[in-house]
């Protein structure tokens, strides 16, 4: 009886390590947005530096880098099924953890990672089925697809590593341990970095060789993850008797994470009318334009997307926790600094376009037209933070109707029929970059201010009532 006393005494002890409800708010998102932040820009590296050194192949100009960009509606579908799993277990298992009901959180966790496993392999089996008719849809011409193909290939081998790595990293960061997710992240990054020349040049693979690089790296950060979720240091861990799906928590998770299922598949859908439309109006050139200007709008949109990341297990423990003036803070802190971010990027962009393009290539074409394009996508770039503010506000909270209808709003509802509309109102390949912008006005004003009214000026309200309960 005194045993079983003595583990129950401390386990809660160990438990409110990392709690969210002490100490100052700002604190508590920047120390898990900083390292989350490091992380995104690590992972980011994994296709990143693929592209670096494809763009700067001396052979076949742009159309490898083009090939390349061929490939991104498959990978953000991928990407799509994996946040559809990831962010919608992530604020269902901080909650938990906020109510103290551990066993709940390990479940949740279990189950994720189940999904996962399970949704990756038919992602394979259908990828690999369809893939030539897929990537012509996408834009492809017969020059282009040659490098395409030979990428994606190699990529969807590691798809289950992809989905693993970023699905459940996020489990890591959420239980206050948000270094070790950094280190998840670095390790495989690391590794990739250091083996993309040695199978791009030295084993003279070419794009073939970036892409198994980048297997090769996703397999170690997978191995990582799984090792520490299910060792002794992690406080919740998967557990085998976890991992059998329960319909009600998947469809928890499901409701919750199919605002961000619908952000990244909306993403594709964007993606693959970019291209398409590119492709019509500019050919192999244009679509390797935006192939860069995507490459550098997924650097910039880091630090904003870091700071909602580390906000939001912040935001979901202090809701669960009953602590809505925390709330309230905690979503004030993440929009200033998120606009006053995004403000000083646009600027960047606007005096220093070329520089950044050369980055990514050395293709002279490439950066005569680039360059009017990129001032034209990134204008108004700031409207992205107002997008991530409400966004992240819905998310952390459990209000999945609001996160799914803005994502979807401004995405299918304004990029898709402009990205279309624009190019036969004379604008040409001009219209598809300007459709960015305007989605981004509308869309993340719409977002905010929403989310302004209907949450964050009640948790005022929410407080009283809880300080009369007490």
């Amino acid at each position: 009886m005194l045993i079983f006393i003595e583990k129950k005494v401390r386990k809660p002890v160990r438990f409110l390590t990392s709690d969210f409800s002490k100490g100052s708010v700002s604190r508590n998102i920047i120390a898990q947005a900083l390292p989350l932040t490091l992380a995104q820009l690590v992972q980011l590296l994994y296709n990143i530096v693929d592209r670096i050194y494809i763009g700067h192949l001396r052979t076949g100009g742009s159309i490898p880098l083009t090939g390349v960009g061929l490939t991104f509606p498959i990978i953000t579908l991928i990407a799509a099924f994996t946040s559809l799993f990831g962010t919608g277990g992530t604020p269902l298992f901080s909650i938990a953890r906020g109510k103290g009901d551990t066993q709940r959180a390990e479940k949740i966790l279990g189950n994720v990672f189940s999904l996962l496993c399970v949704s990756s392999f038919f992602i394979i089996i259908i990828s690999y089925i369809f893939k030539k008719p897929i990537l012509y849809l996408f834009g492809a011409g017969d020059a282009s697809y040659v490098y395409a193909n030979a990428y994606i290939k190699i990529y969807l081998l590691g798809t289950v590593f992809s989905m693993l790595t970023t699905g459940l990293n996020s489990f890591i960061n959420a239980q206050g341990f948000p270094k070790t997710g950094m280190m998840t992240i670095i390790i495989g990054a690391v590794l990739n970095i250091i083996l993309d020349p040695i199978f791009i040049f030295a084993f003279n693979m070419g794009v073939e060789g970036a892409a198994a690089a980048t297997v090769i790296s996703q397999a170690v950060s997978a191995i990582w993850v799984l090792r520490f979720l299910t060792g002794k240091k992690a406080e919740l861990k998967i557990k085998r008797e976890n991992v059998i799906i329960v319909p009600k928590i998947v469809k928890e998770i499901l409701s919750l994470g199919l605002s961000g299922f619908i952000m990244q598949g909306t993403n594709c859908l964007v993606q693959v009318v970019c291209n398409s439309t590119l492709q019509l109006y500019g050919g192999d050139l244009y679509v390797g334009i935006m192939t860069v200007l995507n490459s550098v709008r997924e650097v910039l949109s880091l630090p904003v997307s870091g700071i909602s990341g580390g906000a939001q297990p912040v935001l979901g423990y202090n809701y669960g926790a009953k602590k809505y003036d925390r709330v309230k803070n905690g979503i004030r802190f993440t929009s200033i600094i998120g606009i006053t971010y995004t403000a000083l990027a646009w600027l960047v962009v606007i005096l220093f376009p070329e520089y950044i393009i050369k980055i990514f290539t050395s293709d002279a074409d490439i950066l005569s037209a680039g360059i009017s394009a990129m001032h034209i996508y990134f204008f108004g770039f700031i409207f992205m933070a107002f997008q991530f503010a409400g966004q992240t506000s819905f998310q952390a909270l459990g209000l999945a109707k609001q996160a799914i209808f803005f994502s979807l709003f401004r995405k299918a509802v304004i990029v898709f029929p402009l990205t279309i509309l624009l190019p036969k109102f004379g604008m040409g390949v001009t219209g598809v970059f300007a459709a960015e912008p305007i989605s981004n006005a509308i869309g993340g004003l719409s977002c905010f201010f929403t989310m302004y009214f209907t949450v964050y000026r009640k948790t005022n309200s929410l407080q009283t009532s809880e300080n009369n309960k007490k």
